[in-house]
């Protein structure tokens, strides 16, 4: 038997996502602090009001500075942490920043409807006539309550991905405008140089931030690697193989488990951005994806013509090796979930447990290839097929195919449900969640 030579296994000591995940929580409440300082040493308002109002304005620019980081898409974060989980907390504080700012904007205008003795309504037209910056600051505001609608999750399921992502893009509208407003009107600003550094900076990297990750990094990416389609290869009736080739691709930070925002640039898909996962481990050569038709765009793509011309950004993801903690590993993949655990396969060092669920043996796509990287690698693989019902992979199932479930990494990618009942019977076996590692495609504008 043929084997392959892998690096010895060396689970991580220190866990990358807690490193990460410690170093943005120590920013966030490192910058806070120095906001409520700056805070004090501007001094306090004529009533309380005010000085709440003026509080929650502060950090709600704050927050808005730290939701931009979250977004941007900086490799050294994303591949620590992960896009899903920085899209997830990337929204939440978008809700932070909605209620803050709609807090400053309410204890501001009966703060100083209070000391005016003018109502509520003609307070608020009096100041965005006669106060700089505060008319921008109201269609910021307004910007933002829509957009934060848009992403409430019952209007989210009604809105097709596009028009949510179109609207989300106001965004960035906002943020230049509540700026121009702090500018403008922030008392930190008029009242401490230091300050007015300070705050220059945090916008400054926040938006530089989103600049590099966003749109510098990619564009240098691909002007370096120059990517085209080498070769399109059927894999069944509905699933294709991309091969990608370019320059320089040895040079290409991708890991196996990772995934790109494909572009292919013809005529009628150049605007189509497709999340698509490595279905092999980057060899310095070629990259290859591989992909099941759901719609016309993932069905078109069987037609590519070699040499056409690809833009990539990425690679993104946190589902790698990188976060080993455990010599051997198991790895769980359903339906065509299976591209980044065959990846994975081919990077993994130490025993490796395969299972594959699939509803009958003609949809477990990349089967063969499998089959023959588990023999060269001593791994042992299971195609697990049937109906949903009964559960296939329920504890006792998954317990007999790995008895030693609970001392292995679990590496897990596949439809959302599978994943949901995969979970729940890892949890049902003891197995820590240090040790599961999985990720979802989750975009954010």
């Amino acid at each position: 038997m043929t084997t392959l030579q892998t690096r010895p296994a060396v689970p991580a000591t220190i866990r990358p996502r807690i490193v990460a995940r410690t170093g943005l929580y120590a920013l966030l409440a490192a910058n806070a602090a120095v906001v409520a300082w700056f805070f004090v040493q501007a001094g306090f308002a004529s009533n309380a009001l005010i000085v709440l109002g003026r509080l929650c304005g502060l950090y709600g620019a704050l927050l808005m500075a730290f939701q931009l980081l979250l977004v941007a898409r900086l490799p050294w974060l994303d591949r620590r942490i992960g896009m899903d989980r920085l899209t997830s907390w990337h929204r939440w504080t978008g809700f932070g920043v909605l209620w803050t700012l709609l807090t400053h904007a309410v204890f501001i205008t009966f703060g100083y409807a209070q000391a005016s003795s003018m109502g509520p309504v003609n307070q608020l037209v009096n100041l965005a006539e006669t106060t700089e910056g505060v008319l921008r600051a109201v269609v910021a505001l307004s910007l933002i309550v829509v957009i934060g609608a848009v992403s409430a999750r019952w209007a989210r399921r009604r809105l097709a991905y596009e028009t949510w992502h179109f609207i989300h893009l106001y965004t960035y509208v906002a943020v230049v405008l509540a700026f121009t407003h702090q500018v403008a009107a922030g008392t930190t600003f008029t009242s401490s140089s230091t300050a007015k550094t300070y705050w220059y900076t945090v916008w400054g990297v926040a938006l530089g931030a989103v600049l590099l990750g966003r749109l510098v990094l990619p564009l240098w990416r691909n002007l370096r690697h120059q990517l085209r389609v080498e070769a399109v290869v059927p894999e069944s009736d509905d699933v294709v193989s991309v091969y990608v080739t370019g320059r320089d691709l040895d040079r290409l930070p991708a890991r196996a488990g990772q995934f790109f925002l494909w572009r292919f640039l013809t005529r009628d898909r150049w605007w189509q951005a497709n999340p698509f996962s490595l279905s092999a481990a980057p060899d310095g050569r070629t990259l290859r994806l591989t992909v099941k038709a759901v719609g016309a765009g993932s069905a078109g793509l069987r037609h590519l013509a070699p040499g056409t011309r690809v833009f990539a950004e990425g690679p993104y993801g946190a589902f790698t090796t990188l976060h080993r903690t455990r010599p051997d590993a198991v790895l769980i993949a359903g339906g065509v979930g299976v591209t980044p655990i065959r990846a994975l396969l081919e990077d993994l060092a130490g025993h490796a447990v395969v299972i594959y669920r699939v509803a009958a043996d003609r949809d477990a796509v990349l089967h063969d290839e499998l089959r023959d990287l588990a023999l060269a690698k001593g791994a042992e693989l299971h195609l697990v097929t049937g109906p949903v019902v009964p559960d296939r992979l329920a504890p006792g199932e998954l317990a007999r195919m790995v008895p030693d479930i609970a001392d292995r990494d679990v590496f897990l990618c596949g439809p959302p449900g599978m994943m949901t009942a995969v979970l729940r019977s890892l949890g049902d076996l003891d197995v820590p969640g240090r040790q599961v590692h999985f990720e979802r495609f989750s975009l954010a504008g």
